[in-house]
């Protein structure tokens, strides 16, 4: 009876998380890395967005790595490491660290009234006391350290649990392969030593496009990805929205949330398909009107509706999932069942996908791989211990969204066979990634 307690409150912790929390968890459960993308003037607002749930959801470190055409080797190493504050010297006017924490950001979609983005954040306090701050050489600065002191007793960089790496497909191929080196062998060399990821380790790539199957990195790296989301910047950022409402003067009163909306104007105007209502009476995970209405489906489409308890989830409070949650999510998801029917339809979407009109590239083994362990890790968060066609479907939307490369109009193969150009033209103006995905699922049938 315990255990079913304890698995019951697991699902219940599993159906208040919103899209990109269960990304991230999808990820942890399978120790693999993932893509998220938005809208590019939303990138600083998603990345904040996903450093405070690294925090908050998960406890874990974090630090943001601002890529750019100009990003060296050394930089981008730097930057994935915690350097403890006491090696780092308080930023002053002359430092090139921007300390403005003030005024607006250049997104229309919130002011901003956090840290700057390239603090980093360790909740645990594993790599030192106090808060850290952006090292360009990933050590403490020249004369901050005793030439005589123990360099036993002197905290050491650690690489930090959750990398957000923000515009990576804007840096120099050579650092987009150091990246791919890091994920592949979890090792980082830097000029002065070898830095290990720890065991809880995931790498974020925060990319803007205007969907999700335009963002891309380098292919080999981009193929490395285990899954890929876009966050339509209308359905919130839930932390950062907490913390704007933490600071209004006002205080909701009875029925009305912490946005100072009733309960039935949120429920006629929300528009996160998975983001937690959260009021006086409770939460529900409410449809998407966005998501309805453009034919597409978050990662909690297929959850059953719950109405939970849920309280603001303050810095300072333990994480929502502890390490133990996702380790043991990750053994249920090893012990999952999947019949001959499912599998069966599993390669023909595999199949179809390959031959599918517009399609250049992106049905990788690599992508097979994903696709079996996405369907697996995503049973036991709808309480299931056996893969359904649903959730077959669903997996096949987040594993290929970044991975498929649309053909050009005069390499598609039935040119090979007298098609007009201007007509192969026209078909392929408007298809993407997205489109041929829907295609596909909606040509090959799901076992009953």
């Amino acid at each position: 009876m315990a255990a079913a307690d304890d698995d019951q409150q697991l699902l219940q912790k599993v159906h208040s998380l919103n899209d990109l929390e269960l990304a991230a968890l999808l990820s942890l459960i399978a120790r693999e890395h993932c893509l998220i993308s938005t809208n590019p003037e939303a990138v600083d607002e998603l990345t904040e967005e996903l450093r405070l749930i690294a925090a908050r959801t998960f406890g874990l470190s974090s630090t943001v790595v601002s890529c750019h055409a100009h990003t060296t080797l050394d930089d981008f190493a730097a930057a994935l490491l915690l350097v403890p504050s006491s090696q780092v010297s308080p930023p002053g006017p002359s430092s090139s660290i921007n300390n403005n924490t003030s005024g607006r950001s250049g997104s229309p979609y919130r002011p901003r009234h956090q840290p700057p983005l390239h603090q980093h954040n360790d909740p645990s306090g594993t790599a030192g006391a106090g808060s850290y701050f952006f090292s360009r050489s990933g050590m403490a600065p020249r004369g901050l350290i005793s030439p005589s002191s123990s360099t036993a007793a002197v905290p050491q960089p650690l690489i930090a649990n959750v990398v957000l790496a923000k515009h990576l497909d804007r840096a120099p191929p050579a650092v987009q392969i150091q990246a791919l080196e890091l994920l592949r062998t979890r090792r980082i060399f830097t000029r002065t030593s070898v830095q290990t990821a720890p065991k809880q380790f995931l790498f974020i790539s925060v990319l803007g496009a205007a969907s999700g199957g335009r963002a891309h990195v380098t292919p080999h790296l981009n193929d490395f990805f285990y899954l890929a989301h876009w966050h339509d910047p209308q359905d919130g950022f839930d932390y950062l929205d907490e913390e704007l409402s933490a600071g209004d003067d006002e205080t909701p009163g009875d029925g009305e949330d912490i946005y100072g909306v009733s309960d039935d104007d949120a429920a006629s105007t929300n528009s996160g398909m998975s983001v937690v209502k959260r009021g006086g009476g409770g939460s529900t995970l409410a449809p998407s009107l966005t998501a309805a209405t453009s034919g597409r489906r978050s990662f909690s489409q297929t959850m059953p509706e719950v109405v939970l308890p849920v309280k603001l989830r303050q810095p300072n409070q333990q994480p929502v999932f502890a390490e133990t949650d996702i380790a043991l999510l990750a053994q249920l998801s090893r012990q999952v069942r999947v019949g001959v029917d499912v599998v069966r339809y599993q390669m023909n979407i595999i199949s179809f996908l390959r031959t599918q009109r517009g399609v250049g590239s992106g049905i990788t083994p690599t992508a097979t791989k994903h696709f079996e362990q996405l369907m697996r890790s995503l049973a036991p968060l709808h309480g299931l211990d056996y893969v359904t066609p649903s959730l077959v479907a669903l997996a096949a939307k987040k594993v290929y969204l970044h991975r498929i490369k649309m053909v050009a109009p005069e390499k598609e193969r039935s040119m090979q066979w007298g098609s007009e150009l201007a007509a192969v033209e026209a078909i392929l103006e408007d298809l993407g990634p997205e489109d041929v995905i829907e295609d596909v699922l909606g040509l090959v049938a799901a076992p009953h």
